[in-house]
């Protein structure tokens, strides 16, 4: 496992360098166990650090997480990595484990449940906020949204791409990812985004470029 202060989601784009001794060792021993058994995924969990920080342990850390598959990975003479993950797949942490030599947790796969689902035309309409807001982001200096943006037609995999599209912080990303179902999800990002739109026309009307965050 390997605990950070920000939030991964599934289909979530994950840079890492890897610096800290024990964290090498868990990227070491992950891709050799791949090495030696090609059907084995080359891949690692990730969940929020609540409190605390990412550099010596004695951080507390959320019950909810998200596998990383590895993508690319580059190890320099240091025996540094820079890699680059992919979220996979929500899970459960049931069960943390001893940190030596690295952090190690029980976990099992949470899927969304295949009912309900939100219409085509509510997240067509959470699409039009996310790029709206967007938009309203770039006016205060943070990078827009590609312009040839295209989201998953995948209700879950649509609703995550939609949160990790949206300015919002880690706390809110992680009740996001922790939401019961992709109903709640999406009713849920609806409501921060609405959020988010009137903080930033706000901030915009007083010329205020610090939308501020959450966290």
């Amino acid at each position: 496992m390997f605990p950070l202060g920000s939030v991964l989601l599934p289909g979530m784009l994950l840079p890492l360098h890897v610096f800290e001794e024990r964290y090498r060792k868990m990227i070491d021993d992950v891709l050799a166990a791949t090495a030696a058994d090609p059907q084995r995924p080359a891949e690692f969990g990730v969940c929020l650090i609540e409190r605390g920080s990412e550099v010596g342990g004695g951080d507390v850390r959320s019950a909810v997480g998200c596998m990383a598959h590895i993508l690319e990975g580059q190890q320099t003479d240091d025996g540094r990595w820079a890699l680059l993950s992919v979220g996979d797949r929500r899970v459960r942490i049931t069960e943390w484990l001893d940190d030596d030599p690295y952090p190690m947790a029980i976990v099992e796969d949470w899927p969304d449940p295949p009912t309900p689902s939100p219409s085509d035309d509510r997240l067509d309409e959470i699409e039009r906020v996310v790029r709206r807001v967007g938009a309203l982001a770039s006016e205060l200096g943070s990078p827009g949204l590609p312009a040839d943006l295209e989201f998953s037609s995948d209700i879950v995999l649509r609703s995550y791409q939609l949160t990790v599209m949206s300015p919002l912080g880690s706390l809110d990303r992680q009740r996001l990812l922790a939401a019961p179902d992709v109903v709640a999800r999406t009713d849920l990002l609806a409501d921060l985004l609405a959020e988010q739109e009137d903080l930033m026309r706000a901030q915009l009307a007083l010329g205020d470029p610090d939308p501020g965050h959450d966290e």
